[in-house]
């Protein structure tokens, strides 16, 4: 052990910890400083970001025997506090900068060293200095940061107020429709916003610590499972395996579809008696150390019998390929699509027919924190799990069954969670913290490397696509036909879902009046498929506006008006022959069109041959909701003080639950003149708020929103007398009238047939996309110049939050299309290898067009956001490379030897 005497924001600390310590650790474990984030615990993410004697470090990868005495440490608890907050935490707070507000820290202290350097930064110089120090976000498309940055200096060079950063309640008291602060800035800022590690570190004395003994091969079978040595391991208290289970030991998929030839309890909690991916669990070590569950996790031995490794779906429908689940075929759901007359004849007789073979990838969500949980057994002998799960209610009922625990002795917590972006639509750790603390009786604590983030969580499922189109020779669609494979990993859950996306979004936005498809679901030994932003969206419309691109060129039309001629208006329908709700997609092209026009002259006038300038475009749509009757509950309370609380379950993957909630609460009791500080929230614990769904398919704003409208209209209906007035609490007691709402909704809608009709969504997301990239020609790489989207999802209940979710989606687009892939395993398990995009990957010059059309179904006119952002900017950036180049690119990721071969070829 060392000591060091360390001058931490100010104050002189004494740390006592091991010499390999890394400073990050030593901040956080010996002296409570959390606000220093450890995300990929390699110094590629800069959440752990702090300055040391004046110059800018990420103390991850920092050895505390490398620590000098007296070393001059600053963390974000030296800049300011929740009642005395620095300019840039206010204008972090002004500009929505803190979104899940993992990174915030690291890029708040960034932000500090920069303005002292330099206190009258370009917007070039902030985005030089982020990428320097390789500070990312995945949450913001990174626009809002620099917005952020650039107000904050002009605050700290005195050209403007504190004052002019604080939002200002209009006249009316409304917050709906503005640019009000989530109520979790502060706390983001402030670094007192505790994720899960943060409330790992509070656990009581006696805890155990959690290591996994993971599969180091994709397919095998296990003959045994040695844990003796490793219980002999000095700190070790119990290896948990599979025979400590008590329950099935499964998760349970929640098989919905009758033509699922798979039962859905196909995934282990632990595995007993094979191996289906790589790194699945085997065991939990449980230790009283970090250190000692590493070592008692290295002594556990495995014996296997390797089976074929099918990491792909070609190769898992191979004739002579295995069943990777005995008993159920590795493809083991087929989705058909038939709307309107056979287009068989339709194309034997068409002007025009194109035809494509495309492929997205298996991207990975890559959210700043890793995957964490812990567990322990409650005051009233109930099993507690908290982790980042966005669907609590959800996974207590695909877990319960697998550990023997009945649904009514378990609670599900949400700890504030450092982005997910879906990959928390699937249950990954739950299960296992709670066998570990069923079987050890102690409370118990899990965190994931990143790596294991990477290796043991799941991906967008990989999708190979065919589109064929038909057309008058005057580009009126008149067909479409199509086949799609969904290669899902080795677990079912949902994947009969994502099939089904296939013949919801594939030619979404257009008038089709015929189209026959089929798409599959197949089993593969490679990560399991879970939701990512866009389910089944990015996959289904990269192709069918890909396949639009190359349909304009045979036709020789302009490839936006091409779309133009050819998108919803009233009399169209829906791939599953559903007439939209709203018909704005000509008005969201014409409003685009100046921008198109613009960009065209601009790569025209500058383009060289090294340098190929291209202009694309794509449109997205997207259902707001699960499919069918969607339905969320929601409870509101009086007060004795004459507030209220909302008990809710709306799932945060960072994006803002809070605001959501309290935004559409706000509004619906406006006749009560609260203020919004009036309004306390309890989210996330099945404990108390009742079940609202999981956060998935952009569902939350309009179902948990109606849910929560309908709790606040019974409140305020209970309230109103006769005279028009409203009843105080005392009142209400006096009157002998409930103080408590329960809010129901249900989405007017139903479940799609065995030909893919109906009326699944009664909201829907739209989007139209143009692209500006550029093309070195001797590389091959393509930059990202400029985007806009024109986005109509509705009356949008916060801006701040909104601009956010685009702006990320955007940039997680710009990744889908460039650089992201989960395929090397190895290769591919850290953020650099996986292609993350850091600043200068994304570009600053990006616009949003708001065409705010009201939803009939959505609260006060909403609709969802999250996943139309990531629906098909891709495609308008593939679409302009081809534009710049000529280098048309049908598998993503783009990648420069892609392109460059592209060129060649």
């Amino acid at each position: 052990m060392i000591k060091r005497t360390l001058q931490v924001n100010g104050v002189s600390r004494v740390v006592v910890c091991d010499p390999d310590e890394s400073l990050a650790n030593a901040l956080r474990q010996n002296l409570g400083l959390t606000s220093v984030k450890i995300g990929c615990g390699t110094g590629q993410c800069g959440s752990c970001t702090i300055l040391r004697d004046g110059k800018l470090v990420r103390s991850c990868t920092v050895k505390m025997k490398r620590v000098k005495n007296n070393t001059q440490i600053m963390t974000l608890e030296g800049l300011g506090t929740a009642g005395d907050l620095h300019p840039i935490q206010m204008a972090w707070i002004a500009f929505g900068g803190a979104q899940c507000g993992f990174c915030s820290p690291g890029f708040l202290v960034s932000t500090y060293a920069l303005l002292t350097e330099n206190p009258s930064p370009t917007r070039e110089d902030i985005r030089d200095w982020f990428q320097k120090h390789k500070n990312v976000c995945r949450c913001t498309g990174y626009k809002p940061l620099v917005d952020a940055v650039m107000a904050a200096a002009e605050v700290m060079r005195g050209d403007k107020s504190m004052d002019d950063l604080i939002f200002k309640i209009p006249e009316d008291g409304r917050i709906w429709n503005t640019h009000y602060p989530r109520p979790s800035a502060v706390a983001k800022v402030t670094g007192t916003w505790d994720f899960g590690a943060d409330m790992g570190l509070r656990l009581p004395p006696g805890s155990l610590y959690c290591e996994l003994v993971q599969a180091e091969v994709s397919h095998a079978n296990i003959l045994s499972i040695d844990t003796a040595e490793a219980e002999t391991v000095p700190g070790v208290f119990k290896v948990v395996t599979h025979k400590d289970v008590k329950g099935k030991n499964r998760i349970t998929g929640l098989i919905t579809f009758p033509t699922n030839l798979g039962d859905g309890w196909d995934r282990p909690i632990l595995c007993d008696e094979k191996i289906f991916q790589y790194g699945d669990a085997i065991a939990i070590v449980c230790a009283d150390s970090p250190e000692a569950a590493k070592a008692g996790a290295a002594k556990v031995k495995v014996e296997i019998e390797q089976l074929p490794e099918y990491m792909s779906a070609p190769a898992a429908m191979a004739e002579d390929a295995i069943e990777i689940h005995p008993g159920t075929p590795n493809v083991y759901y087929i989705q058909k699509e038939a709307k309107g007359p056979d287009t068989k004849p339709i194309f034997e007789n068409a002007d025009v027919v194109v035809e494509g073979d495309y492929y997205t990838q298996r991207q990975p969500h890559m959210p700043i924190e890793p995957d964490v949980g812990f567990a322990y057994i409650g005051d009233e002998g109930k099993l507690v799990i908290h982790s980042k799960s966005i669907g609590i209610h959800l996974h207590l009922l695909m877990i319960a069954p697998g550990l023997g625990v009945e649904p009514e002795n378990m609670v599900l917590v949400q700890n504030p969670t450092g982005g997910t972006f879906g990959y928390k639509f699937s249950p990954t750790m739950e299960a296992l913290v709670g066998a570990a603390a069923l079987a050890t009786g102690r409370p118990v604590f899990l965190n994931y490397t990143w790596k294991q983030q990477q290796q043991y969580t799941g991906k967008r499922s990989p999708q190979f696509t065919t589109v064929r189109l038909a057309s008058t020779k005057d580009g009126k669609l008149l067909g479409m036909e199509t086949d799609w494979t969904v290669d899902h990993g080795p677990y079912s859950e949902f994947g009969d879902l994502l099939t089904l996306r296939g013949a919801q979004y594939i030619g979404s936005g257009y008038d089709i009046p015929a189209i026959r498809g089929e798409g599959r679901t197949v089993c593969t030994n490679h990560c399991w498929g879970a939701a990512f932003r866009g389910y089944g969206a990015p996959e289904a419309e990269f192709p069918s506006e890909v396949c639009m691109d190359e349909l304009a060129e045979k036709l020789g039309m302009d490839p936006l008006e091409l779309r133009y001629k050819n998108v919803y208006r009233k009399g169209s329908t829906t791939p599953t022959g559903q007439d939209p709700e709203v018909y704005s997609l000509p008005e969201m092209i014409d409003k685009v069109r100046p921008r198109y026009e613009e960009f065209k002259k601009y790569a025209a006038d500058n383009s060289t041959d090294a340098k190929k300038l291209g202009v694309g475009v794509s449109i997205g749509v997207y259902g707001s909701g699960l499919d069918g009757p969607d339905t969320a509950e929601v409870d509101i309370a009086l007060n004795d003080d004459n507030t209220v609380t909302v008990y809710s379950a709306w799932g945060d993957h960072g994006q803002g639950a809070d605001m959501g909630t309290l935004g559409t609460a706000h509004e619906a009791l406006r006749p009560l003149n609260l203020t919004p500080d009036q309004i306390h929230l309890m989210m996330g614990d099945t404990s108390f708020a009742p079940a609202a769904g999981p956060a998935g398919g952009s569902r939350s704003q309009v179902v948990v929103g109606q849910a929560t409208k309908n709790a606040c209209d019974q409140l305020v209906a209970a309230m109103k007398k006769p005279d028009g007035s409203f009843r105080t609490h005392e009142e209400m007691v006096a009157d002998g009238l409930e103080l408590l709402y329960h809010g129901k909704w249900t989405a007017p809608a139903n479940d799609c047939d065995a030909n893919g009709q109906g009326n699944p969504f009664c909201c829907y997301m739209y989007g139209v996309f143009l692209s500006l990239v550029s093309v070195d020609t001797a590389t091959g790489k393509t930059a990202v110049e400029k985007m806009v989207t024109v986005a109509d999802i509705g009356v949008v209940n916060n801006f701040l939050l909104v601009d956010g979710q685009i702006h990320g989606g955007i940039a997680q687009g710009i990744g889908l299309a460039l650089t992201e892939d989960y395929e090397d395993i190895k290769k591919h398990s850290n953020m650099a290898g996986a292609g993350m995009p850091y600043i200068k990957d994304i570009p600053d010059d990006m616009e949003i067009i708001y065409v705010e059309t009201p939803r009939p179904d959505g609260p006060f006119g909403a609709s969802g956001v999250g996943e139309m952002p990531l629906t098909a900017p891709h495609a308008a950036i593939i679409n302009a490379i081809y534009n710049a180049c000529g280098a048309r690119i049908r598998h993503l990721p783009a990648y420069p030897e892609k392109v460059l071969a592209a060129l060649k070829g």
